[in-house]
């Protein structure tokens, strides 16, 4: 169990339960007790109870439920018995997951193209790099990088004209930006490991959006922080969009005390979400009132493909914050092209300074050429065609997943985001390990959904790129739908594919 969890309030989980509807089997009607531990698990599977969550006394769900005491108390022991709840006496009951759930693949890792074969690759979420403007954009730095070559080499802040491009793109964007506040990284996840290196103890809480984006979970836990979920809110159930669950936010600020909120408030990944000015605000003031650094990643900020043309986008999170504790991680890789390995972090002065010092013992700085290339393509005039271009791209896979999904596979659902790499698929109940399981069995990788949970939830969810080209989805859902009959087992599947587990 978590050393700080969130405690559910009877009339919370009421609400939570009212909004949760489980499959009924045709001619059979469920035990009380059987729907309402169905749906406890449901929502912990889903991750909108986080793992380590605190749930209400016997006696007092029971009087919010209407229900019997002897009903709540036989749900609570079905769930203890499946791995969904422990008790302790005089502690309560908390969330949990069961032991010995299938192991998610390696589909978030890439894999070399020529070592694919005629495997789909549904894990990676990057597009191609946008031509004829990437090999255009590589001549001309070719034809500067003489004018560096006399040197060392090493940048670790950045070139200056990469630093002065990305300081210019937050200016554009509501964020007034000097050079200084920029350092060039070597793509995000080299930024994101030296903010926190910086800023994050080993034991330090760290606040994280659930779902979140699984590289940088795994990256923080790697470092010894010890990550506190905060669900997203669905309201309307999964084919709506999501939203922050400010309320929750407020909880674990308060009570937790974290020393980093990490945060993707554009476009989120993997569900795309984009919160709204408003919702920033109130997170930047409970966080400010917290004394919690936020860590805003904005490598997927400049993918909105659903915003339609002419609606102004929220102001980046830095702009509204005027004490300073907003960071700001931001990437070429995502919008430009995945082997173009340049990221940055916004911040203040002292603290670029300080990561520029630091990161000579990892990387000494980003290799010249990648910068030189990334300056070109973020030419004013050419960074909006090049925009264009990929978000085109996105928006015809977007609309062909729309066409091909509700045909193979219309029990699943998902909200159409306005914009990202990705869409979030809730599977009607079918795990994403098992899916990941009997992808890797068929030649198909699929990012299993609680990879990109904090404490293993979201085990019914897979993450799928919009980066597939859209000719190739209505074949790419086939093969998907093909799996999900083979991996359909009521539940989670043991090692052995052979022996479903019951649920």
């Amino acid at each position: 169990m978590a050393d700080w969890h969130t405690t559910v309030t009877p009339p919370a989980l009421a609400r939570l339960l009212a909004a949760t509807r489980l499959p009924e089997p045709p001619g059979i009607r469920r035990p009380a007790y059987r729907t309402l531990a169905g749906q406890i698990r449901l929502l912990v599977s889903e991750g909108r109870l986080p793992v380590g969550a605190r749930l209400p006394a016997e006696r007092e769900l029971a009087s919010a439920l209407e229900l019997s005491r002897t009903t709540v108390a036989t749900a609570y022991e079905t769930l203890r018995t499946e791995g969904y709840l422990r008790s302790r006496r005089g502690s309560g009951s908390w969330t949990a997951l069961p032991e010995g759930a299938p192991p998610p693949s390696d589909a978030l890792h890439p894999v070399p193209p020529d070592e694919q074969g005629n495997t789909l690759d549904l894990g990676v979420a990057a597009l191609p790099a946008p031509q004829p403007y990437l090999g255009e954009a590589a001549v001309r730095a070719v034809e500067q990088l003489q004018a560096y070559a006399a040197g060392h080499g090493h940048f670790p802040t950045g070139v200056p004209v990469l630093r002065e491009a990305v300081a210019r793109r937050y200016t554009e964007r509501g964020l007034p930006t000097a050079p200084d506040q920029i350092l060039i990284t070597t793509g995000a996840m080299g930024g994101l490991h030296l903010v926190q290196r910086a800023l994050v103890g080993r034991g330090d809480r760290v606040a994280v959006e659930a779902p979140s984006y699984a590289h940088t979970l795994q990256a923080l836990r790697i470092g010894g922080a010890r990550l506190v979920p905060v669900p997203y809110s669905w309201p309307g159930g999964p084919r709506r969009r999501p939203v922050w669950d400010l309320a929750e936010w407020g909880r674990v600020l308060h009570g937790a005390a974290p020393r980093l909120a990490y945060t993707i408030p554009d476009f989120h990944n993997p569900t795309g979400a984009l919160v709204d000015e408003e919702q920033r605000r109130a997170l930047l003031a409970a966080a400010r009132a917290a004394g919690t650094v936020v860590l805003a990643d904005e490598t997927t900020a400049e993918l909105g493909w659903g915003v339609p043309d002419g609606t102004a986008l929220p102001r980046p999170m830095a702009a509204l914050d005027r004490a300073a504790q907003v960071v700001t991680v931001g990437s070429a890789s995502k919008l430009l092209w995945g082997g173009l390995r340049v990221g940055w972090v916004r911040a203040a002065p002292s603290l670029v300074r300080r990561l520029a010092t630091e990161r000579v013992y990892s990387d000494v700085g980003t290799p010249v050429l990648d910068q030189l290339i990334a300056a070109e393509l973020m030419d004013e005039a050419l960074l909006d065609r090049v925009r264009a271009h990929q978000l085109d791209r996105l928006r015809a896979t977007a609309a062909a997943f729309t066409t091909a999904m509700p045909a193979r596979l219309p029990d699943w659902a998902y909200a159409e985001p306005p914009g990202g790499l990705s869409l979030w698929v809730s599977t009607d109940g079918l795990s994403g390990a098992a899916l990941a399981l009997a992808g890797e069995r068929a030649g198909v990788r699929i990012a299993a959904g609680n990879r990109f949970g904090s404490d293993g939830a979201f085990e019914n969810h897979i993450r799928l790129p919009l980066t597939v080209p859209a000719p190739a989805v209505p074949a790419a859902v086939e093969r998907l739908a093909d799996v999900a009959a083979r991996a359909a087992s009521g539940g989670r599947w043991s090692a052995d594919d052979s022996q479903p587990l019951a649920v």
